[in-house]
């Protein structure tokens, strides 16, 4: 008797850590993408940095390539704005991802706030930090960009190059989706992430804020 439930704890157990591993993106989930869903890849018709990229297309490769250099997550202040170095944080993957596109956040962002500093509530702006909060991404894309739906079922309006912001994170829309049709997202969370694109949109927590760049 002892021996059976003990052999019933250790299966459970190891039912729950095939679980874990598979919902914390340790064990790698299988891909999908548009067309197994009968979905058209959405197209920008602008392209800002003028390099024959459409700029959704440009931004989901350029969240990638960020991503691929493995940044290694901390907070830190740069007296020129961006990040310069092996660190970055989650609104590092997108103001990278649109620096090279042709989006210039750091001077975007802060215009937008001097002139509408009621929309943000900030005191006094920091040209070199603000753009690298998500607080102040979530006002500025709200006022600059295209809001889209946060149902994360409706997938079809949910397109690679899209930005999905969480109560207190921010990433971009992969064109990878799971078996749901969900997509995964590029982003950068913490000191443990493994990978940096994965299938995390429907346990990371609430969608408040989903957008494309016009």
């Amino acid at each position: 008797m002892i021996k059976r439930i003990l052999l019933a704890v250790i299966s459970l157990s190891i039912i729950l850590l095939v679980v874990l591993l598979y919902v914390f993106n340790i064990i790698p989930h299988k891909k999908y993408y548009n067309s197994d869903f009968d979905i058209d890849t959405y197209k920008s018709t602008t392209d800002k940095d003028g390099d024959g990229i459409d700029d959704q297309s440009d931004i989901l490769e350029n969240a990638k390539k960020y991503v691929s250099s493995k940044p290694k997550y901390k907070s830190k202040y740069y007296s020129n704005g961006y990040s310069d170095d092996e660190y970055g944080v989650c609104t590092d993957v997108v103001v990278n991802a649109l620096l090279n596109s042709g989006y210039d956040l750091m001077n975007l962002v802060n215009n937008d706030i001097l002139n509408n500093k009621d929309e943000y509530n900030i005191e006094k702006a920091d040209i070199n930090i603000d753009f690298r909060r998500v607080q102040n991404l979530k006002v500025f894309f709200k006022r600059n960009a295209i809001m889209l739906t946060t149902d994360i079922h409706d997938i079809a309006s949910w397109q690679g190059g899209d930005i999905v912001i969480f109560n207190k994170h921010i990433g971009i829309v992969s064109d990878i989706r799971n078996k749901k049709g969900i997509p995964f997202i590029i982003h950068h969370a913490n000191h443990y992430q493994v990978r940096y694109e994965e299938d995390i949109l429907e346990y990371y927590g609430k969608v408040v804020g989903h957008y494309r760049i016009s």
